[in-house]
């Protein structure tokens, strides 16, 4: 972990600064301020805060990492946070029930990787790294109700998802009200000029500025990024699997991206995506499956490499289109498929055959037993793995 080393110009190039405040963006508050500050030549602090509730991070978090990568490409000064103080108390804003506190070590197992997960996207030698509980941990119960006396219990409770929770008799702890003080402070002590967060943050990222202004600093600009869904089409949810973990394997990443339904390759195109808004018109005015192949190929390349991604393309058709299989598939010898297939439960396995999700790849044929007998055949186990077996 380190700091920034030497400063970069800071460039207020108006087509950069024009795509800086609309692609991938549904609402920057105030934005003529945070404009007029753009093209002021001052070097901004533009901060994101990102809790370590699981050890990924997934293809939405893009959304506001791409958008910080913006702002670090005009010369800004990227401020990234990792939450390992609010994710003990846990940020309801896009959940429908209580979120249980978090042990302490879970945080510390899911925290380890997150800046080298921020590396496939941000240049890290120039972004200042932060954990919160540098600043929140040392916080007593006097500066707590400091921080509280600025917001009204109305203000929490008025939230979309606090009042339906309310009116439907489910329980809010007076925990969950803490999460926007610790939010707000942060940006206090990093003293930000711009937060980004999605639209399910708005809240949290409006509690910085009057807290900012409490504490005798200029309130922060917010830059608010629109949610997507996963690729099943419903709400994003890494326990759901719906999700493209930053960290996938080339050939997961792509076959996950061609799963997904035509009508959200626009969407994931525009935010996931630093592809040329008259590019992207271009291409999806073409079929829909090279449109998702195109999409498929970008975003393996921004991740894994040019290479890396033309080589899960051809073992995608390979697999998909041509009825093969990947040329890395591994390689074990013959015997039962339980056998085989060892590093499965016997009861998912089981569960797998009798849904038809086991299959030979060279004759089509499923296999309809656990103890099937395998020799000489590659064989296809769900959507994705494959085996070779001699």
């Amino acid at each position: 972990m380190g700091f920034f080393s030497r400063t970069p110009k800071v460039l207020t190039d108006e087509g950069k600064v024009d795509a800086l405040l609309s692609r991938g963006v549904s609402e920057v508050i105030i934005k003529d301020d945070l404009r007029k500050k753009l093209f002021s030549g001052r070097r901004l602090r533009v901060k994101l805060g990102i809790d370590p509730t699981s050890p990924d991070l997934h293809i939405g978090r893009s959304i506001p990492l791409l958008k910080l990568r913006d702002f670090q490409e005009l010369g800004h000064q990227v401020v990234l946070i990792v939450g390992d103080f609010t994710a003990v108390i846990g940020d309801t804003s896009d959940k429908d029930a209580e979120r249980p506190m978090l042990e302490q070590e879970i945080i510390e197992k899911n925290k380890k990787t997150y800046f080298d997960q921020a590396g496939k996207i941000l240049d890290m030698s120039q972004v200042e790294m932060r954990y919160n509980s540098e600043w929140l941990k040392p916080l007593n119960y006097r500066q707590i109700g400091e921080h509280a006396d600025l917001f009204s219990v109305a203000d929490f409770i008025a939230r979309d998802n606090i009042a339906g929770r309310l009116s439907a008799g489910k329980r809010v702890s007076l925990r969950e009200l803490l999460y926007p003080l610790m939010q707000g402070y942060d940006s206090v002590a990093i003293k930000a000029d711009v937060e980004l967060g999605g639209t399910d943050q708005k809240f949290n990222v409006l509690a910085g500025r009057p807290m900012q202004q409490h504490f005798g600093q200029e309130p922060q600009n917010v830059v608010l990024n629109p949610l997507i869904d996963g690729l099943d089409g419903t709400k994003m949810s890494s326990s759901k699997g719906n999700v493209i973990n930053l960290t996938a394997p080339a050939g997961d990443m792509y076959g996950k991206v061609m799963s997904m339904g035509d009508g959200q390759v626009k969407t994931y195109f525009e935010l996931c995506t630093r592809v040329p808004l008259q590019e992207i018109k271009t291409i999806l005015q073409g079929h829909p499956k090279e449109a998702k192949m195109r999409l498929a190929r970008e975003l393996v390349t921004m991740y894994h490499g040019v290479d890396v991604a033309q080589k899960a393309e051809t073992d995608w058709v390979n697999t998909f289109s041509e009825g093969g299989a990947p040329e890395d598939a591994p390689t074990v010898a013959s015997g039962k498929l339980r056998d085989i297939v060892s590093d499965v439960s016997t009861s998912e396995l089981r569960r797998l055959v009798a849904q038809g999700a086991v299959s030979s790849v060279t004759t089509g044929q499923k296999i309809d037993s656990i103890d099937a007998e395998i020799q000489n055949d590659t064989i296809r186990i769900g959507k994705h793995r494959f085996l070779k077996v001699t």
